[in-house]
């Protein structure tokens, strides 16, 4: 059996006591173990602070940018045995692997790139000068520096690649040396990008380490420098901003939690249309891609009630089309979710939401394929009707973090955004229509509750990759429920990274301060 080792203070270390077992979630067989006791937490975190910090701070934003497109290359160029891990620990479908592993690399490409806007410069700045009193020498100037602390990622059990990729490129861009806490039960594939990227010696001493397993008291030993990142529950993120060291010395922290996401098929969308056509598409999609283990994913689906039973007749048909069982098996389309745990959270939602819902598809014998009977943690695709959605409350309140939706039914485009944002706040809901009226009124009735607001129409059908893709030229986060934080966006995604600054004095004098660097 595989035994995964945390790298910290620039050396494997191999834990010790009680180990964590990895499984196969289709079979339940034990691939891999790992501890993290004995970890001298705040010597890692040091480490990467005073070591890492300091040899990141000297390098400009293209040498930085440089380090991330080897990341990205080292990735790609392993990306087979990547897919591998991926459909073995995490019950991914090939096709779910490639969503997470090419979305790692594309995403560090990404910010390789961008670093080529900001050249040879390790200051980056915050808008134009302002002049601060009557004579023009005297001026104000914003500046975005690197925090000199060490950016802690805690990332979620559905993307260890995605999910590595997408904090380590503006960190490290921005100048920051991460640490990386992947979820411990998928470990295995976040575990090898960081053995490919420690092997080909691409980022200097300290600015990356990896905790593969639990992360024992290293959050006590944060500082006020440090920033925290965390997708993953709720109330875990409430546990993690209650913490002392980040109550007491104002460690930023950023969460991204659940998000009860909405696709909104517009009141002139007409069925067979090519509008239409793709909100069935991105509805279907996310109810089965990466077994509906996606933050993204779509949980309420919104038709207009004329359509009710047209929407649920097709979607449901395309729903049945789907083979449920080992991923590794041929024909087989859809995998087992993540953990035992998370079967019994998904099987515990669905209880919930068929007591005010009634089931259209998902109630019935069902035998994964390709298992050995009783094995695997599998859910068939599940597709409530709720026609009166004003009136229940769990499908509002609580997300399946599995292959269910709910249908329901609206009136009007106010009746439309009144359940949308009766979620309490999401990363990303859609519309699909045409009519720039509608559009108007339910888009920007809804973007205030949101991160993205994804509009379908009929030209770009064909186009959109559609709203559970994170892409990185948009911010991902959202309000409320879904956790009040923000990442990518572009350039935006340093932010979090760095510290405003005003700088106040001569303008010469402030000039060859930033060309400097």
């Amino acid at each position: 059996m595989q035994v995964l080792r945390s790298y910290v203070s620039g050396s494997w270390f191999a834990g010790k006591g009680k180990p964590s077992v990895l499984v196969n979630p289709a079979t339940e067989e034990a691939l891999a173990e790992t501890s993290t006791e004995g970890i001298d937490f705040a010597g890692a975190l040091g480490f990467a602070r005073d070591v890492g910090g300091a040899a990141l701070r000297k390098l400009t934003f293209a040498e930085r940018g440089e380090m991330l497109r080897a990341m990205s290359r080292v990735i790609h160029a392993n990306r087979d045995a990547l897919l591998d891990l991926a459909m073995a620990n995490g019950g991914n479908t090939r096709s779910d692997a490639k969503f997470d592993v090419d979305g790692a690399s594309g995403t560090l490409a990404f910010y390789a790139e961008l670093s080529k806007e900001l050249g040879p410069r390790r200051v980056l700045l915050d808008g134009d000068a302002a002049q601060l009193t009557r004579g023009p020498r005297f001026v104000g100037q914003h500046l975005l520096l690197p925090r000199r602390g060490v950016a802690v990622h805690v990332n979620a059990f559905n993307f260890p690649a995605w999910g590595f990729g997408e904090k380590a490129a503006c960190a490290l861009l921005a100048g920051m040396p991460i640490v990386v806490k992947p979820a411990t039960s998928t470990a295995i594939v976040a575990h090898r990008i960081v053995e490919l990227i420690v092997e080909a010696n691409i980022l200097p001493a300290g600015a990356l380490s990896l905790i593969a397993g639990p992360p024992g008291n290293m959050l006590d030993y944060l500082t006020g420098e440090d920033v925290l990142s965390f997708t993953g529950g709720g109330g875990t993120a409430a546990t993690l901003r209650a913490a002392a060291p980040v109550v007491k010395d104002s460690v930023r922290v950023n969460v991204e939690a659940d998000s009860l996401n909405s696709a909104i098929l517009g009141p002139d969308a007409e069925p067979s249309s090519d509008t239409y056509n793709a909100f069935v598409r991105d509805v279907v999609r996310d109810i089965t891609q990466k077994t509906g283990q996606k933050c993204t994913a779509i949980r309420r689906v919104l038709v207009p009630r004329a359509h009710l039973d047209q929407v649920v007749e097709d979607i449901a048909s395309r729903l049945k089309e789907f083979v449920v069982g080992n991923p590794t098996t041929e024909k087989v389309t859809m995998g087992p979710v993540a953990t035992a745990t998370q079967l019994r959270d998904v099987r515990a939602g669905i209880e919930l939401l068929a007591k005010e819902s009634r089931r259209a598809l998902g109630d019935g014998a069902f035998e994964p394929a390709g298992v050995p009977a009783g094995k695997g943690y599998f859910v068939p695709p599940t597709l409530f009707v709720q026609d009166k959605p004003l009136e229940a409350s769990a499908v509002h309140a609580h997300e399946v973090f599995g292959p269910v939706a709910t249908v329901m039914a609206y009136d009007d485009a106010d009746q439309a955004v009144t359940i949308v944002r009766r979620g309490g706040g999401g990363l990303v809901s859609s519309l699909y229509a045409d009519d720039r009226s509608a559009i108007g009124e339910i888009a920007l009735g809804i973007a205030s509750a949101h991160g993205r607001v994804v509009i379908t129409s009929a030209k770009v059908a064909d186009q959109t990759p559609g709203p559970g893709t994170v892409l990185p030229q948009s911010i991902h986060g959202g309000p409320g429920r879904a956790g009040g934080g923000e990442e990518l966006g572009g350039l935006r995604g340093l932010g979090f990274y760095s510290q405003r600054s005003a700088l106040q004095g001569d303008r010469a004098i402030l000039d060859a301060i930033v060309e400097r660097g």
